[in-house]
């Protein structure tokens, strides 16, 4: 029953947003009161998953959107992004600007959450496909999946990690294999984001509508000085990351600082400092409410909105107990290698956070790994990996990632569905076979 409405719940969001024009904020709230009453949810706990879900998603990334689309705003106003954009397509070459995406989405995540990776990136993905002459579902596609793969495959992400500990697999092997079967997955998307994706075409906005970009290239500010307010939250976050996982500086105060300026907000708020200076001039118009802060405020609302929505739907249905429903259906067929898939598959399919899907795969399958055949140290790093190859499929309307991705871009609930998600289900499927493939050889 609770699979069933699930179903129903995904049907009517599709529904009430692409054939009634229902604001997708109002979409998700509704239909996640509709799912936690049709599935028998104590109202108590429905209303505790209603602040918990829409709390703790926007306490994690609510700010770093806001804060990430002010920043997008001064690249884009003062010409940085295309400055940005003109000199890596001097490096990589006008007709490999989608590889080079995807080089990106993957090496940031690894360090990085996809969504915060996405949000930092994204004025760079437009600015880089307005001068490539592509459209902007191509490049998208080639950055979300690169994400989305090292989110779910390469440690120190949270996700993978976590499932590591569970599963008791050895944390080098995980690295070692994920990291070469994730760069080796993203072909299979780039195909598709070149040969499919390009059909659907969506102009990259750079902001200011009546200046081409080499008119904006003359007012530009410099190379290095546009590139700082990119860089430098990314290098401050990769540092607090890997610090707090090779243990290099354990006390003290640098650490400390480490520790304060790498958080993803103070990262990302000194990077707005920065971003302060790109203007020849700041002008206090530009902070102003009529001013670039205002739009971009206004801008990051709906983002900001949809985001924390999606994050109630998919609290409503993990409280609803879905991954318990789930869990036990897969678990009486077990299937080797492919069951830590299927199961990771369908959980995050069902409530939309690959964290979630990865941990609550990792306790289910770890009492069963003797009986599934996984329980050599490569066989259990590579179950570590199948599941969160399995976190990748498919991000859609219960993932704030999805969310993230379409109002970020413009790509319609329907387009988001034809784009995003099969280029998320076939990167998550590709990194599975490779995976298969690796079982076979070494497992």
């Amino acid at each position: 029953m609770l699979i069933l409405l699930l179903i129903l719940a995904v049907a009517l969001i599709v529904i009430s947003t692409t054939k009634f024009n229902l604001h997708p904020f109002l979409a998700l709230i509704f239909v996640a009161i509709l799912f936690g009453l049709a599935a028998g949810v104590d109202p108590q706990t429905l209303i505790a998953s209603i602040n918990e879900g829409f709390g703790k998603t926007l306490g994690s990334i609510g700010l770093v959107i806001i804060i990430g689309v002010i920043i997008g705003a001064f690249l884009e106003h003062t010409g940085g992004a295309v400055r940005l954009a003109n000199g890596m397509l001097k490096l990589i070459g006008k007709k490999r600007v989608p590889e080079a995406m995807s080089l990106t989405g993957w090496l940031i995540s690894i360090p990085v959450f996809g969504d915060s990776g996405f949000v930092i990136l994204n004025s760079l993905n437009k600015a880089l496909t307005k001068k490539a002459g592509l459209s902007l579902t191509v490049t998208t596609v080639c950055l979300a999946t690169g994400l989305m793969a090292t989110h779910t495959m390469v440690p120190p992400t949270p996700g993978p990690i976590a499932t590591a500990a569970i599963i008791g697999a050895d944390l080098g092997l995980v690295i070692a294999f994920g990291a070469v079967i994730s760069l080796f997955a993203l072909i299979p998307p780039i195909i598709f984001a070149r040969k499919y994706a390009s059909k659907t075409w969506i102009e990259p906005e750079l902001g200011d509508g009546n200046l081409d970009f080499d008119e904006k290239l003359k007012v530009a500010p410099s190379f290095i000085k546009s590139l700082i307010p990119v860089l430098v939250p990314l290098l401050l976050i990769v540092v607090k990351s890997f610090n707090d996982y090779l243990k290099i500086l354990e006390t003290g105060s640098l650490k400390e600082v480490i520790d304060f300026v790498g958080t993803p907000i103070i990262a990302l708020i000194i990077g707005l400092l920065f971003a302060f200076l790109l203007p020849k001039k700041l002008e206090k118009n530009m902070l102003s409410t009529e001013g670039w802060v205002g739009k971009a405020l206004l801008d990051s609302a709906s983002i900001v909105m949809i985001t924390g929505a999606g994050g109630v739907f998919g609290k409503v249905l993990q409280n609803a107990g879905l991954g318990d429903v789930i869990g036990t259906v897969l678990a009486d067929y077990p299937v080797g290698i492919l069951l830590p898939f299927i199961l990771s598959s369908a959980l995050k399919t069902a409530q939309g956070s690959s964290t979630v899907a990865m941990i609550t795969t990792a306790s289910i399958i770890s009492p069963l790994l003797p009986q599934l055949g996984l329980d050599t140290e490569v066989s259990k790093a590579l179950a570590v990996l199948a599941i969160g190859a399995g976190s990748a499929v498919v991000s859609h309307v219960s993932d704030s990632f999805f969310w993230l991705v379409t109002q970020m871009t413009g790509m319609t609930i329907a387009q988001g569905y034809r784009i995003h998600t099969v280029a998320t289900g076939i990167v998550g499927v590709s990194c599975f076979i490779l995976i298969y493939i690796a079982k076979l050889i070494w497992g």
